[in-house]
């Protein structure tokens, strides 16, 4: 038996699960959940993430973990950061 909820439709929670995760701790957290298109990946990196997993949108399109990483190198230089470092991250610490 397989199956389960997985995919875009988990995204945004999982976008702020990993954010709630990446302020309450001081280790990587690596975002993963719904992430086809480098705008979804952008929004866990954003949200704190310090890295990405692209699992389902695979098994639509192979090329996907390439098509994201393609895009966010395009965001990046289309907004003038060197690398991902540069990239606005929002973690406020209470």
């Amino acid at each position: 038996r397989t199956g389960g909820l997985s995919g875009p439709a988990i995204r945004p929670l999982a976008v702020h699960l990993a954010h709630q995760a990446a302020r309450a701790v001081r280790i990587p957290v690596i975002g993963i959940g719904g992430i086809a298109r480098a705008e979804d990946a952008l929004e866990f990196l954003v949200a704190g993430c310090a890295a990405v997993q692209v699992g389902t949108a695979t098994f639509v399109n192979p090329k996907a973990i390439e098509e994201v990483h393609d895009g966010i190198a395009a965001h990046l230089q289309a907004k003038g950061f060197g690398s991902l470092a540069g990239l606005p991250r929002y973690l406020p610490r209470d």
